[in-house]
């Protein structure tokens, strides 16, 4: 059953059409995935469905007593409160709708309304109502479904007194979820909610997709995410919705096919264009010559044809493939032994990250570093790069290594916020104004993002930046830290098909596990102060610890 619809919406920004005509109908029990480039405008959809956003033309149709949840990219969780204080925060609707009962239990002991019979019916009529509305909600249970929430997102009660300026933000996030959750909206529209949870996170996160009663249309950059809870993937791309009844998998498949078919029909109903267009060429040429109304009115007869193909939309598009990251590094042979840790040991406070640490990569090799949060990923990252130091052992980069490094949180773009791209890029080309815009042209900015402050950027332009800052460096060792957080697919791939090119070696930290069976072949696991290497990519990991079974 179909509880919000999406009519034909136009929606524009400072005189940029976003898209155009959009129709779309979400389910009670819809798992949609929502897929496009950075800047299509999915997450300016989800606000026009949510009524924040008032589109040009068209309207959504939301039936009637349907609630709507929504978790934005961004979470802000009170400061100075703790995990569990911020959960059982009541819902604004639950607490309205308790109010409101309790309005009614007045209303119930004034003799005026129960001395009256026709007002005490539909005083307890719509006290029913509201009781109804109640056990929705989860009312009664609200504390004990907190935690059973909770519970499903990976909390346990020790983490209930943590203070919500110590979470990460994937907890955040998971925290947030679970209190949107509570009230049970009929509609749940999530916005990245998998950005910065480790790899126990997504599967919390699937699991609850999987089993939550009400429809979710899920904004993903994790394609293995995506793979696991969608059954219908919406495409937005160039101002068009294009549906797909599947998973991601599903969805590039057949989304190949359609554009083989697409320009397969293009290129031959030009062809007739171009036919009838000479037609009318040759009629107008002889109408002329001879003075032949037979022959002009041939000429209109198949102008006014193709004219109608116009005006019923029949014109077949031609394929345009959407602008790429241009992102390739050239590396170069270097040591090797590109790097090795010998026997690391690594504390903080007194409290040991990792133990007696050894590990060696050699020239060429594909290497992702996994485990939980807070395992020592970043920092054993920072003691390669010599920006801290190993209580015990010695990490060894090879003699002829040139390192670029990538950093979550884009610390390596620090200096340059009040710059521009352009900037960067000329102080890093030593080249003039001209070449530095086609170079950042083919990282996917547009013209008038190169003369941008930096900080004005977006999560994923600077993403890109950085990538460009790291090509123009020209390592043999390359130590990427998430990369993929705020890439779009599209610009994921290109990173693969780069590293699959590069002439290097890789150490990757992330919990993109699509990208990770894509671009590694070994991967080494940081838990419990322990370093375990495993043979191949994330699904041979899988497998190896037990948690699937071999095909």
């Amino acid at each position: 059953m179909h509880l919000l619809r999406v009519n034909n919406i136009t929606v524009s920004y400072a005189d940029r059409e976003v898209f155009r005509d959009l129709s779309w109908a979400v389910g009670d029990r819809d798992r949609a995935a929502l897929v496009g480039p950075n800047g299509a405008g999915k997450s300016t959809l989800l606000k026009v469905m949510l009524g924040e956003v008032t589109p040009d033309r068209g309207h959504i149709a939301v039936q009637r007593g349907v609630r709507i949840g929504h978790l934005p990219q961004d979470v802000n969780l009170p400061p100075g409160e703790s995990l569990i204080d911020t959960a059982m925060i009541k819902p604004s609707e639950l607490l309205e709708v308790e109010e409101d009962l309790g309005n009614i239990e007045s209303q119930l002991a004034n003799p005026a309304v129960y001395g009256d019979g026709s007002r005490l019916a539909k005083t307890l009529e719509r006290y029913e109502a509201l009781l109804v509305q109640y056990d929705r909600m989860n009312g009664g249970r609200h504390a004990s479904h907190v935690r059973e929430l909770l519970a499903m997102l990976g909390f346990d009660a020790d983490d209930y007194d943590r203070p919500n300026g110590t979470l990460s933000g994937g907890q955040k996030k998971m925290v947030a979820l679970a209190q949107l959750a509570v009230a049970a909206p009929d509609i749940l529209l999530l916005d990245e909610p998998d950005n910065h949870l480790d790899m126990a996170g997504k599967r919390q996160l699937e699991r609850f997709i999987l089993n939550y009663r009400g429809g979710v249309v899920i904004i993903s950059h994790d394609r293995y995410l995506l793979d696991e809870v969608a059954e219908q993937t919406v495409e937005l791309e160039n101002g068009k919705l294009t549906i797909y009844h599947g998973n991601y998998s599903y969805y590039v498949n057949e989304r190949r096919l359609r554009r083989l078919r697409q320009q397969q029909q293009y290129v031959t109903q030009q062809k007739e264009i171009v036919r009838i267009e000479a037609m009318i060429e040759r009629f107008e040429s002889w109408a002329k010559q001879v003075l032949s109304r037979k022959h002009m009115l041939a000429a209109r007869q198949r102008r006014r044809m193709l004219e109608k193909m116009e005006e019923r939309g029949e014109i077949i598009e031609r394929v345009v493939d959407q602008r790429l990251m241009g992102f390739q590094v050239d590396g170069w042979r270097g040591s090797k032994k590109a790097l090795e840790l010998k026997q690391v040991t690594m504390a903080f406070d007194d409290e040991p990250l990792f133990m007696d640490a050894s590990l060696l990569l050699r020239h060429g090799e594909r290497v992702g570093l996994i485990g939980p949060n807070g395992a020592g990923k970043t920092v054993l990252l920072k003691l390669i790069l010599g920006e801290l130091q190993p209580a015990a052992g010695e990490v060894v980069v090879g003699p002829s290594i040139g390192i670029g490094f990538y950093s979550q949180e884009h610390q390596t773009l620090d200096g340059w916020l009040e710059k521009t791209p352009l900037d960067l890029i000329r102080s890093m080309q030593n080249s003039s104004e001209s070449k530095a815009v086609n170079f950042l042209l083919r990282m996917a900015f547009s013209y008038e993002q190169v003369r941008q402050p930096v900080r004005t950027l977006s999560g994923g332009e600077r993403s890109r930046l950085q990538l460009a800052r790291v090509m123009l460096q020209q390592p043999n060792l390359l130590l990427l830290d998430e990369p993929t957080n705020n890439l779009d697919i599209p610009s994921v791939e290109a990173l693969e098909d780069a590293l699959d090119d590069f002439n290097g070696t890789v150490l990757i930290v992330s919990h993109d596990r699509y990208f990770l069976d894509q671009s590694v072949d070994r991967l080494v696991e940081i838990r419990d102060g322990e370093l375990q290497e495993y043979v191949g990519g994330y699904t041979e990991y899988l497998v190896a610890t037990g948690r699937i079974q071999a095909n």
